[in-house]
């Protein structure tokens, strides 16, 4: 057995069966032995960010980690961006990296990178295999790592001699225990929660199932408002949720939100900050003079801190108010808006389905009108990065092959990791794409009114417009085996996607807006 093989069967002996691959030449042995194994299974992305983008889907499904296969440094920094987006949604991945056989490092060959400097830039751990002996014992410890915290990216460097030499026996993984909050501050946080002005702020693993219903108990033991983040790796949403308010995307707006909150109790997430500095604004939307108590970060035990909670206000068999179900009203036929466009998707949305929401401008409503839809759940790009949606549908409808996987996209952050529809074909994927057409990066527009700047003159539409020439997004996807449909009325897009319900695999749906 060589160190590739050791490391594959270090994986299955710990359940990571999956891995989203890019391979090159330096890969070669990991591929082999990955070949070897049929019961890995092994997803084609032809695009790095599409690897690390699809584990990270994967992952806020499923909580189960899936590793990626980067070639070399480069590989590695194509993957960056969307590593950088799991690592702030709190996903567990590893990612393998190959790099040149350790005496062939010492030559300034073209491929050559700084393998751990790139991997410390966005891994919580890195290593590189000195010997082929020690490759399974170095998979182990990523796999540890990778499940350390709720979460984490791990990175094993994996130079082509230790996978070629000479591996040992497969090793079991022992990720550390998670931290908890003391009593001392768990009856603080209590006490504090039973005051008037107290709000619950959640995230991570207390934003969704199992989790969220405990949440919803707490709130109505103490009478505390819950809100959360907007941008959140995975929440669940829609009827018989509990009433969680998220925050607006425009400072000014959540400062209204959080005006009257005086204690505010931060579980699963850090504390509210503005996604951008702007002006003459703060930074943070929370009210001066609010306290603010992080109790249980979310590489802590979100599930002891919310067992514990509900234990010292009685909350355990507490009732608590859901969201009812009540579909948006079906808007009138005519051209399309993002609004009508939201609301028309909200009130076709199946029962248990996966959202990926990445069209931030065109996608502004959507939180509105699903908020009582059926029950679903929602990741965002939590790091802000784009290009993320694509990959994170194709890892969501892997992991939840039973749910439909809905991906609302900008034809801007779309073209980031289009490839990504060439593996929802060859996977059979069960997603349909939205993307919202209004040939602009949107958001750039109000973003430089907002930093006080007059409405784009030629060179910034230069910069911010997708015109000249137009983005066929039908051809596009049929370039790459997605049968798809453009659409510009309401009619049009209520009858594309009940059709949707009839057509087995992946479908794109091109939404012209304004």
């Amino acid at each position: 057995m060589n160190g590739a093989e050791s490391l594959v069967e270090t994986f299955l002996a710990n359940d990571l069966d999956l891995c989203f691959a890019n391979p090159g030449t330096s890969e070669m042995h990991f591929v082999a032995a990955l070949d070897g194994h049929p019961d890995m299974r092994c997803v084609l992305c032809l695009f790095e960010g599409g690897t690390s983008g699809a584990a990270d889907g994967y992952y806020r499904m499923t909580g189960k980690v899936a590793a990626t296969m980067l070639h070399l440094a480069p590989g590695f920094g194509n993957a960056y961006a969307n590593l950088h987006n799991a690592k702030k949604a709190g996903s567990g991945v590893v990612n393998v990296m190959g790099d040149h056989a350790t005496y062939h490092n010492v030559y300034d060959s073209p491929l050559k990178g700084d393998t751990i400097g790139v991997s410390q830039a966005v891994s919580h751990w890195t290593r590189a295999s000195a010997t082929s002996q020690d490759v399974a014992r170095d998979g182990a410890a990523a796999i540890a790592a990778a499940r350390s915290g709720n979460g984490q990216i791990s990175t094993l460097i994996l130079p082509a001699d230790t996978a070629w030499g000479d591996g040992g026996a497969a090793e079991r993984a022992q990720p550390a225990p998670l931290h908890r909050p003391d009593d001392a501050a768990l009856d603080a946080a209590a006490a504090a929660l039973k005051a008037p002005g107290a709000a619950l702020f959640v995230g991570g693993p207390a934003a969704h199932d199992p989790l969220l219903p405990r949440v919803g108990q707490i709130a109505a033991a103490s009478g505390a408002r819950i809100t959360a983040p907007l941008f959140l790796g995975r929440i669940a949403r829609g009827a018989g949720t509990p009433m969680v308010e998220q925050l607006p995307y425009r400072g000014e707006l959540a400062q209204e939100v959080l005006k009257d909150i005086t204690h505010l109790i931060c579980i699963g997430t850090t504390p509210p900050v503005n996604f951008f500095a702007y002006p003459g604004q703060p930074s943070v939307p929370s009210a001066p003079g609010c306290q603010i108590t992080e109790l249980c970060r979310a590489d802590m035990d979100v599930t002891y801190t919310l067992d514990a909670l509900a234990d010292r206000l009685g909350a355990t068999n507490t009732d608590y108010p859901t969201r009812p179900l009540a579909l948006p009203d079906a808007p009138a036929d005519g051209a399309l808006t993002a609004d009508s466009a939201c609301a028309v998707i909200a009130r076709w949305l199946p029962d248990r389905a996966v959202v990926v929401n990445e069209a931030v401008t065109s996608g502004l409503t959507f939180p509105d009108h699903s908020l009582t839809a059926r029950p679903f759940d929602l990741l965002t790009t939590v790091g802000g990065a784009i290009g993320g949606a694509m990959p994170n549908a194709v890892g969501a409808a892997i992991g939840c092959p039973d749910r439909h996987v809905v991906a609302m996209i900008g034809d801007g952050s779309a073209m980031y990791t289009i490839q990504s529809l060439w593996t929802m074909t060859r996977e059979a994927l069960d997603v349909t794409v939205v993307i919202f057409a209004n040939r602009s990066y949107r958001i750039l527009h109000f973003e430089l009114m907002a930093m006080g700047f007059a409405a784009a003159g030629r060179n910034a539409q230069r910069m911010f417009d997708l015109e000249n020439p137009t983005l066929d997004w039908c051809a596009l996807a049929q370039g790459h085996g997605v049968p798809a449909i453009r659409v510009e009325t309401t009619a049009e897009l209520t009858a594309a996607l009940e059709d949707r319900h009839t057509t087995p695999g992946p479908r794109l749906i091109e939404v012209i807006v304004p």
